[in-house]
């Protein structure tokens, strides 16, 4: 296995150099994502991370991370919090849909999506090897409304996810989905690869939601969902002074 690993990651490299690109400055954990993403084909794995490179250099200014500056008017709602870690060691964050409305401005709602993911990626750190952190995702569907409903800003979260950070998401738990947002869901559903549908758990009972419980752990799980922890809004939690480095274009 691990020759056969090195084998594919000597050809993504060769294949990266052939797209005029490079994969200098990058770590084995990151290079295995893309890999494992494309299913260990080097030539698509290659294609795959030049272009979410192009995409990091478009989207992310030089400092490595987009500033809450930029972001105000959906932190505003303090609809995203950053807990964990979980049982599994894996950062929380959780996304409260009945505080989120539909954004007027896509691009900067792509920004805010990209600051989520990095900064929640680099709460999971911990001093650990960069490039293979994952992270765990919660969507509460509570108390939503139709003002509520935004199939597009789920669409660009996942989308995100699978084309730009490849084998990031551990799990994604969706809970208190109602009889409304069925249809909303299938169509989402279109949208994403099977791989990502597989890492989706819809939360429908009570065996379902002792098992999110526990799956999840008390200290991370939020007092509100029946933890011991603050729920905690995402602009609200301070990173190391470390932190910042893994913001980097190199590792996320």
């Amino acid at each position: 296995m691990e020759e056969s690993q090195e084998l594919a990651l000597t050809q993504l490299r060769k294949s990266v150099e052939k797209l005029s690109s490079s994969t200098e400055g990058y770590e084995k954990p990151t290079l295995m994502r893309f890999l494992v993403a494309r299913s260990m084909d080097p030539d698509k794995a290659a294609k795959m991370f030049v272009d979410w490179q192009k995409w990091r250099a478009s989207m992310i200014p030089p400092t490595g991370f987009i500033p809450e500056s930029e972001v105000k008017d959906e932190l505003e709602f303090r609809k995203v919090c950053l807990q964990g870690p979980t049982k599994s060691g894996h950062p929380l964050v959780l996304v409260i849909t009945s505080k989120h409305f539909a954004s007027k401005d896509p691009a900067n709602f792509k920004k805010f999506v990209v600051y989520v993911l990095d900064k929640t990626i680099a709460s999971g750190n911990n001093g650990k090897e960069i490039g293979g952190e994952k992270l765990v995702a919660v969507i509460d569907l509570a108390n939503i409304t139709y003002k509520n409903l935004d199939a597009r800003g789920l669409i660009t979260g996942f989308q995100f996810l699978q084309s730009y950070y490849p084998e990031r998401l551990a799990k994604c738990y969706i809970l208190h989905m109602p009889g409304f947002f069925v249809t909303v869901w299938k169509f989402v559903c279109r949208f994403l690869e099977k791989a990502t549908q597989e890492k989706i758990v819809i939360v429908t009972d009570g065996e379902e939601l002792k098992k999110f419980e526990e799956e999840i752990g008390a200290e991370a799980l939020p007092e509100e969902y029946g933890g011991r922890a603050k729920l905690t809004a995402i602009q609200d939690v301070l990173l190391p002074q470390s932190a910042p480095v893994t913001l980097t274009n190199n590792n996320v």
